[in-house]
């Protein structure tokens, strides 16, 4: 057996094991999220959102990566009621703030236009500060940290945006700091 052959024997295994598990732990499905799912529409403001957050430069910004998608993504999977509710009520939220604002959709605004509302929704984030636990974040901070998360996970950020090494060396705590280096991604 070569060390490919045994990789993929050991993925196979934990894969089994872990799946399994959740099967014989659970005993029972997962439940269904009772909020609606996101649109194409939906996809699509979230894509120019994210591009709002992290702009194309000589590297390209988070439409490209493909932000719009995996933040349905994660809201879908991973967020209960309560957060997924807030998130597309916020989703909504960006376009009336936009109309009343510029008297056109988030999507057809200028990008110096897009950039003044996502200030202003980025300053009242920072007002609403922490509810609690039970309550959920304003849903401009849950755009900005799914963006950068997406961003900085996705080829585009790991290999484009940061320093990538495919496959790392040895630990070198001393490793020599030009100012304006790109972060370390590993």
């Amino acid at each position: 057996m070569n060390r490919r052959q045994a990789v993929i024997r050991i993925a196979l295994l934990m894969g089994g094991a872990f799946v399994g598990s959740q099967v014989l732990l659970g005993g029972q499905s997962v439940p269904e999220k009772k909020a609606p799912g996101f649109t194409d529409e939906d996809r699509a403001l979230l894509d120019e959102i994210g591009e709002t957050i992290i702009p194309a430069t000589e590297i390209p910004g988070a439409k490209a990566a493909g932000i719009g998608a995996f933040m349905a993504l994660m809201v879908t999977d991973c967020y209960d009621e309560a957060h997924h509710a807030a998130f597309l009520e916020g989703l909504a939220t960006v376009n009336e703030a936009s109309r009343r604002k510029f008297g056109k959709s988030f999507i057809d605004s200028a990008p110096a236009e897009r950039t003044e509302l996502a200030n202003d929704l980025d300053a009242e984030q920072r007002a609403h500060g922490d509810k609690g636990k039970d309550q959920p974040p304003h849903f401009f901070r849950m755009m900005k940290q799914l963006t950068v998360l997406g961003y900085y996970s996705s080829v585009i950020g790991c290999t484009q945006a940061l320093r990538y090494i495919e496959v790392p060396g040895s630990f070198n705590g001393s490793y020599p700091y030009k100012k304006g280096d790109k972060a370390w991604y590993s």
